[in-house]
């Protein structure tokens, strides 16, 4: 597979994915998102694949999440020259969710916001001890991981990380539990590759058991948990656009950037966070939040 901002590397039944924009912190660019929903599609499709690792070039960063330079555009105003939604970033961080084989991130640097979110998608984490985390998205107005990060750490954790988008470094991040283990970065690739080579039969059976159980018209029409997910995710989209479109959270990024006053004041953006979680928490059904 020959990608421009991706490097795809294949060892026996293991693929490694390795984000390759090291020059910009690997942001998720929209090249580099279908990039990598692409690889994801043809890997999981490939039978010889069973284990898949995501990690990032150099020793800085994983990855920096969406690059708002991109979604802010040639516009000085901060105005998205797309004027619309998210996006790639936000599909190729849903796809590694749905990834049917095992995917360990091998997170070589710091993970903020949709880079952290792309790292607790995957199944297992793995970190150097460098690593940091943070949510970042509340400092613009947008919520990033409240799918996933509460069924990791729990939901009281997850809502203080996500609130106050501070930095989680790799001690915490062991000891909370949002990474599986700590090793020193010259270890990382030798370490992941150790596991993710323990884990190729393993990963083949989880395959063909998930892809049989698709197969099944009994468990293909039963589509709660498929519902539930979609519908979450989709709450979580509209509240990190809520009280504003996709441009006011990118305007307000770029306010942040340049130390003005943010467009969404830290209330609202709370408010649309913990509006989000009291759905999750308390709905007997599919939550459904309209703003």
């Amino acid at each position: 597979m020959d990608y421009g901002s991706l490097i795809v590397e294949r060892t026996d039944a293991v693929a490694t994915i390795r984000l390759n924009r090291p020059e910009k912190h690997n942001a998720l660019n929209t090249r580099l998102s279908h990039e990598l929903i692409d690889a994801l599609d043809k890997l999981e499709a490939d039978d010889g694949v069973n284990v898949l690792v995501l990690t990032g070039a150099g020793e800085k960063a994983f990855c920096a999440g969406a690059d708002m330079a991109e979604a802010i555009g040639p516009d000085s105003s901060g105005n998205a020259s797309d004027g619309g939604a998210p996006g790639p970033p936000a599909e190729a961080v849903a796809r590694v969710l749905r990834t049917r084989k095992p995917i360990i991130a091998a997170v070589n640097g710091y993970a903020y916001g949709g880079g952290a979110a792309l790292a607790i998608n995957c199944d297992i984490r793995v970190a150097s001890d460098s690593a940091r985390f943070r949510f970042i998205g509340a400092s613009y107005g947008l919520v990033v991981g409240a799918f996933q990060l509460p069924r990791i750490v729990g939901a009281p954790l997850a809502k203080e990380l996500i609130f106050t988008a501070r930095t989680i470094d790799a001690q915490e991040a062991l000891r909370i539990g949002l990474v599986n283990h700590l090793v020193p970065l010259d270890q990382l690739e030798s370490t992941v590759a150790e596991m993710a080579a323990a884990n190729q039969a393993l990963g083949g059976a989880l395959g063909r058991l998930i892809a049989i159980a698709e197969d099944n018209p009994e468990i293909r029409s039963n589509e709660n948990f498929r519902m539930l997910q979609d519908q979450l995710e989709g709450t979580e989209n509209r509240i990190a656009t809520a009280r504003g479109d996709y441009n006011s959270a990118v305007r307000a990024y770029n306010a942040y950037i340049r130390k003005f006053p943010p467009v969404l004041t830290a209330k609202a953006i709370c408010a649309s966070a913990r509006e989000y979680f009291e759905a999750t928490e308390t709905a007997s059904e599919v939550p459904t939040v309209e703003f």
